[in-house]
């Protein structure tokens, strides 16, 4: 299915709410998803989704918001995707618990 670029965004932002409540209401710590291997698994569904999102946005749409770093995010969907085993667990700690919420905030100002 094609969807357009404002589908998109929608499912980003659908796809990042339920990541940040999966976090707060499970009241996660970063000691959790350095151990266990099933939150890891569990946060980088969300993560696949978002990136690969971000990735088939049009370029016109990217470049519209820029200031947003969409290569990053689709590359970290490439990443999660293709070099699984050599995740930095430790980055993606980052990447959920401060980037995240900081991302659902760029987002809210995209209309």
């Amino acid at each position: 299915m094609q969807y357009t670029d404002e589908q998109r965004i929608e499912k980003i932002k659908i796809t990042v709410d339920k990541l940040i409540a999966y976090v707060n209401d499970s009241k996660l710590t970063r000691e959790q998803v350095l151990e266990d291997e099933t939150i890891r698994w569990t946060l980088t569904t969300p993560l696949y989704n978002i990136g690969e999102h971000a990735y088939n946005l049009s370029k016109e749409f990217k470049e519209a918001h820029n200031d947003i770093p969409w290569s990053k995010i689709s590359g970290l969907r490439h990443r999660l995707v293709h070099d699984y085993d050599n995740t930095s667990w430790t980055i993606i700690c980052d990447i959920v618990f401060s980037v995240i919420p900081e991302f659902k905030k760029q987002l809210e100002s995209i209309k």
